[in-house]
């Protein structure tokens, strides 16, 4: 406890501690002597513990406090805080000692960071001229100017990186050179392809007769192919139109079925009824035969064998309306079934309008055959030649569009610098002409020429700039 009480209680609390202990012992006096009965010394002591009290906070206050606010300040300082004031500077006690030396301190880190800042504002002055220079494109000029110690290593190093890229600026004016040889190289072969182009010029117009008359027959195909759509929608109508009779002839059957369902019915209540009749009226002959004038009860009977005989009736009369209807659907159902007869018929026709429109697509079709025949043998004629034409368009393309766009990037590029007191000017010859692809014919996707030659890597497009001695001769 004591090791905490010295290493990291705060000097307020260590005074604290300090005056509240002193004041006990004051207390204890004045306690021992009220416990006595000694009003007077324990008046005394209280008053003198009281006077301890206050006297050791003022105390308190006026020790700690200027030992915090150093503290506090020297934090701030350490942290880089160099223009708040330092206060208690005219103390000549501890805490003097230490503004007085924070003060030193604080002048000493201004002088400092002065001198850094002009040592900077200096190698900034040195280096940027000589950038400004680089910017310009000026490769010559190096730091001649001695540099603090600290910078000597820049320096170097900078002179070391411009005197790189003033070899590097060379190097590429002189592949600039070797370049132009290689564009002009491409340039002669590209005069042989376009020779090359126009011997074919003949062969695609033969083609070019062959697939006018190939789109002709194509029309005339598309017109009866319209024709034979129309017609085969007339007989899928027609179809529908047949099966749509054949449903209410189904539908009529079903009716028939029903109201021959409803008739056994009928029938059957009717002979329940006609039964029932012939027993009452037996019944009733016999009580009123013996009855006599008693037999009037019997009249009752002979008024059921009434209902009942008025009621078989109604079920006969039911039994003949059910007959007639189904009499009347059995006709219905005949005649639909003479309307889907009829209707197949139709479809017969229609049929034989779309196998005689059928035939004519074939003779077109035959028509557009011999048509791609003399397609085939004109482009057979021009195969080879179109092999060979295209191996050339594409490497020579390929090669002039890249070597004209490197031309051009580095001169423009390598023209912004001076090495070794000369502009560096590296430019693409005038003699060189700008290369485009040539076109070719305009092929469809299918059932034509597709070239087997595909586009270079950039290794062997580069390969080509090189000079060379029979390798164009052989085209």
């Amino acid at each position: 406890m004591m090791k905490s009480f010295r290493e990291s209680a705060p000097i307020r609390n260590k005074l604290l501690t300090v005056f509240v202990s002193m004041t006990a012992l004051v207390c204890v006096p004045a306690l021992a002597a009220l416990l006595r009965g000694d009003f007077l010394t324990a008046g005394v002591g209280a008053g003198a513990a009281v006077a301890a009290a206050f006297l050791g906070a003022w105390y308190r206050e006026a020790i700690a406090h200027p030992y915090v606010s150093t503290v506090v300040r020297m934090e701030a300082l350490a942290k880089g805080d160099l223009d708040s004031p330092i206060e208690f500077t005219t103390y000549t006690d501890c805490v003097g000692r230490m503004t007085k030396a924070m003060f030193v301190f604080r002048d000493t880190a201004k002088k400092q960071m002065v001198a850094q800042a002009e040592e900077q504002a200096a190698v900034v002055d040195l280096f940027g001229d000589a950038l400004k220079a680089l910017r310009s494109g000026d490769l010559t000029v190096r730091i001649t100017a001695d540099a603090p110690d600290a910078y000597k290593a820049l320096k170097d190093a900078y002179n070391d990186a411009v005197a790189a890229i003033g070899d590097l600026i060379r190097s590429v004016a002189e592949s600039t050179a070797e370049i132009r040889t290689g564009s002009s190289e491409i340039a002669q072969a590209s005069e042989d392809l376009a020779r090359r182009t126009e011997c074919n010029a003949a062969s695609l117009e033969e083609t070019s007769a062959a697939i006018s008359q190939m789109d002709g027959r194509l029309k005339a195909t598309a017109g009866a192919a319209t024709e034979t759509v129309g017609r085969a929608d007339q007989a899928i109508a027609t179809v529908g139109g047949g099966r749509g009779v054949a449903d209410e002839a189904v539908q009529a059957m079903g009716r028939v079925s029903e109201s021959a369902k409803g008739i056994d019915s009928v029938i059957e209540g009717l002979d329940k009824i006609a039964f029932q009749t012939r027993v009452l009226a037996m019944n009733a002959a016999v009580e009123a035969g013996r009855a006599g004038e008693a037999g009037r009860g019997f009249a009752v009977v002979a008024d059921l064998v009434s209902a009942l005989a008025m009621r078989a009736e109604e079920e006969a009369k039911r039994a003949r309306d059910q007959l007639t209807v189904t009499q009347t659907d059995i006709v219905t159902a005949v005649e639909a079934v003479g309307q889907v007869d009829a209707a197949l018929q139709n479809i017969s026709a229609d049929v034989g309008e779309v196998h005689e429109l059928l035939g004519r697509i074939a003779s077109d079709n035959q028509a557009q055959a011999s048509a791609i025949t003399e397609i085939n043998a004109a482009i057979a004629s021009m195969d080879q030649s179109t092999q060979q034409n295209a191996a050339m368009v594409e490497q020579t393309s390929a090669a002039a569009r890249n070597l004209l766009t490197e031309v051009s990037g580095l001169a423009d590029q390598a023209g912004r610098f001076r090495c070794g007191g000369t502009a560096v000017r590296a430019t693409v010859a005038a003699s060189a002409p700008a290369l485009a692809a040539p076109k070719l014919p305009a092929r469809g996707k299918e059932g034509v020429y597709q070239s087997p030659v595909k586009p270079l890597p950039a290794a062997a497009i580069s390969a080509l700039t090189r000079p060379v001695d029979a390798d164009w001769n052989e085209f």
